[in-house]
C-alpha cells in the first residue's frame, strides 16, 4: 500500500489549517493527555548556532502521530530583513511512522502559545475579558491579539511598549481585527482584568501587588535571566505553569523570584477547576512539544 502525499504547507496555509476556536479544544485535550502520561513530551533539546542564536529540538509523541519541531532563533536577522524564528513541524502517522505533513514552524509555535493563554483566561480569570493589557508589540504579541479578536471580539486591548509610537504602529497594523486596541506607555490601566506579557525582559517590569480580580500571564521570559513579573507578583499568586517539568529550567520570572516549586500547578490542573477561590492567579507559559502535537491533530483534523 503506497503510502500518502506528504502534505506541505506555507504560513498562511498553517495558519488556516488552526483556527483558534478548534486550536483551543486540541491543547485542552493534550493537556490532559500530557498530565496522564498519554503523551510523550521530553525536554527541548538547545544547540548553539553563531552568532547567539538556538537551533530548538522539540519532539513528541502520543498514539495517533508523533511530531518533530525544529525550530531556529537567530536575534541578528533583523539586522538583515529577516524573520527571527525559521523552522518546520513534521508530522508522522503513530503506528506506522509515515511522514503526513510538514507545518510551518513559527506559525504553530505563535498560535498554539496563543492558544495556551486563552486556555489560561478561560479557566483562570473570575470573568470574561473586558479589558486587556499587551505588553510588547512582536510576533507573539500579534499571535495573541488575533487569538483575542476570534474569540473575544470587540474587546478593549491596550498595547504596551516602552516606545509609544511602536504601539501606535502595532495598532495600526491590527486595526482590522476588530478589536478595540489603544496604544500605551507606562503602567497598566487599573481597570484591566488580564496582562498579558510577551517579551524577553532582563529584569520584571510589572511587580504590582497582586489583585484576585486580575489574571496575570507570562509569556515572553523562556530563559533563566529573563524575568517579566516580580517576585511580589509570583510570590502573593497561585501560580499555574503550562508545562511545570519545563518551567523548573526556563521559566525566568519563577527561578529568580525563587518559587517553591512544590506549590505551583498545571495547565491540566486549571482545566478542572484545581484554583483556590480568593487567591490572585499567575500563569507561566513557556512552550511544550505536547502543544505542537495538539496543533498537528488539528491541522490534520481540519484539511480539506
Amino acid at each position: 500500500m503506497p503510502a500518502p502525499a506528504l502534505s506541505m504547507l506555507t504560513a498562511e496555509e498553517t495558519a488556516a489549517r488552526l483556527p483558534f476556536g478548534p486550536l483551543c479544544e486540541a491543547v485542552a485535550a493534550a493537556a490532559r493527555d500530557y498530565a496522564a502520561g498519554r503523551i510523550t513530551s521530553p525536554e527541548r533539546q538547545v544547540l548553539p548556532l553563531p552568532q547567539d542564536g538556538v537551533l530548538l529540538s522539540m519532539p513528541a509523541t502520543a498514539q495517533d502521530i508523533g511530531i518533530h519541531k525544529l525550530v531556529n532563533v537567530c536575534p541578528g536577522n533583523g539586522a538583515q530583513g529577516l524573520a527571527t524564528i525559521h523552522g518546520v513541524v513534521s508530522v508522522y502517522d503513530g503506528p506506522t511512522g509515515v511522514p503526513v505533513a510538514i507545518l510551518d514552524g513559527p506559525t504553530v509555535t505563535g498560535r498554539r502559545t496563543a492558544a495556551v493563554s486563552m486556555l489560561a483566561i478561560r479557566t483562570l480569570s473570575r470573568q470574561a475579558p473586558v479589558r486587556v493589557a499587551l505588553i510588547g508589540t512582536g510576533k507573539q504579541a500579534s499571535c495573541h491579539a488575533e487569538a483575542l479578536a476570534a474569540l473575544h471580539p470587540g474587546i478593549r486591548v491596550d498595547v504596551h511598549s516602552r516606545d509609544l509610537d511602536k504601539a501606535k504602529d502595532f495598532c495600526r497594523r491590527h486595526d482590522g481585527l476588530g478589536l478595540d486596541l489603544r496604544p500605551a506607555s507606562g503602567a497598566v490601566d487599573p481597570s484591566a482584568g488580564v496582562v498579558i506579557a510577551l517579551t524577553t525582559s532582563r529584569a520584571p517590569f510589572y511587580d504590582e501587588a497582586p489583585r484576585p480580580d486580575r489574571l496575570l500571564i507570562g509569556v515572553g521570559a523562556f530563559k533563566p535571566d529573563m524575568a517579566e513579573f516580580g517576585a511580589a507578583c509570583v510570590h502573593g499568586s497561585e501560580v499555574f505553569m503550562d508545562d511545570p517539568a519545563g518551567a523548573r529550567h526556563e521559566a525566568g520570572d519563577l527561578i529568580q523570584a525563587g518559587f517553591d516549586w512544590s506549590t505551583g500547578r498545571s495547565l491540566a490542573d486549571a482545566l478542572e477547576g484545581r484554583a483556590a477561590p480568593d487567591r490572585p492567579r499567575l500563569f507561566k507559559s513557556v512552550g511544550c512539544a505536547a502543544w505542537d502535537l495538539a496543533a498537528a491533530r488539528c491541522a490534520l483534523t481540519s484539511a480539506p
